[in-house]
Order: structure tokens, then sequence, then C-alpha cells
């Protein structure tokens, strides 16, 4: 337990989206069934750790406001990711402003690219922002990393730059997660 005037030693942290990064990129992952983790993702989130940074997931989960799928059945497929991949944590964004399920429609700054996950984050974990990356496969997620002030890495393997919803200039493209350790 940290007692007062006692500082954490601070840490950076590879911020990751779920779905087109540690996951094939399915649209709606609306049950366990359809979450399929790429086979090397345990393997990158292991040497992310050994390069000396947090594996932390930042992912937008709008079907819940949509009522693709509940909460609880969201917060079992983060279990089972997080056991399967060895993250430190998975941060998410049930909400989306058009969402069917009232309690989940709303405008909020956690869904990227809003910055709301990463901060909770570096509330929850001693988090070096200044040699950290956000690494997605959408504009959302490379906003929402400049937006917090990290360094991008766009990757090929979920949406990539064939379909990116707007034009955003990442530091870094890649054809997937495993190239990341080049540069870490």
């Amino acid at each position: 337990m940290e007692t007062a005037g006692q500082e954490k030693t601070k840490k950076p942290a590879v911020f990751l989206d779920r779905n087109g990064v540690l996951t094939e990129e399915k649209s709606y992952v609306t049950c366990m069934g359809e979450l399929n983790i790429f086979p090397y993702a345990a393997e990158c989130v292991r040497k992310i750790h050994e390069k000396g940074y947090y594996a932390i997931v930042v992912t937008n989960q709008s079907g819940v406001a949509r009522g693709l799928f509940t909460e609880d059945e969201l917060k079992e497929m983060n279990a089972y990711l997080i056991g399967q991949t060895g993250a430190d944590a998975v941060y998410y964004c049930p909400h989306h402003p058009e969402g069917k399920v009232e309690a989940y429609r709303k405008q909020c700054r956690c869904r990227k690219p809003g910055t709301g996950m990463i901060e909770r984050a570096c509330r929850e974990f001693a988090i070096d922002m200044e040699h950290s990356y956000m690494v997605g496969d959408r504009a959302g997620d490379i906003m929402a990393g400049k937006n917090a002030g990290l360094k991008t890495v766009l990757v090929e393997s979920g949406y990539g730059t064939a379909r990116l919803e707007r034009e955003v200039t990442a530091d870094h493209v890649m054809e997937d997660l495993r190239e990341l350790m080049e540069i870490l």
C-alpha cells in the first residue's frame, strides 16, 4: 500500500484497440464464440511486457448501447481476452449517442476519439505517457492517441488504411501487432 508522499514508479503503456489489433475484425462481436483472438496476440503482449510496457486494451463497444449484447456478456469476453493474452486491463466504452438501450445512449468522453478510457487507465496505473503508444486499426483509435499525446500506430490487420473513416496520419503504419516490437 502506498503512503502519502510516496510516488509510484511510472512506466510506459501500449494502449491496444481490441478488434483488428488483438482479435479479428468482425464489426460487432456479440458473443464469446465470435471473439477470435489472433494466434500471435499473447506472444505480442508478452513481448510488450518484456520491453517494460503495460499492455492495456481500450475498446469502443457500442454493441451494448445498440442492444446487441449485454455489459455482463462484454465483461465475460474481456475476462477471457485478459486470460488468453495476458493484457494488464481492458477498458471499454459501452455508449453510443444513437443507442437503443437508454442507459447507454449518450455522448461521452470515453468513446474514442475521446480520451476517457486512457485517462482512467492513467488514474489506475502509473503510466509514463510521454513514452506510450496507441495501436489501432481505425481513425478513431489514431485520433484518441493523438488527443492523449501518444505516439500512434495504425495496423492493417483490421480496417487499416484501406477503410479509414476519415483521413488521419499515424506516426507508424504496420501490417499487424507483431511489427510493433521493432520500435519499442
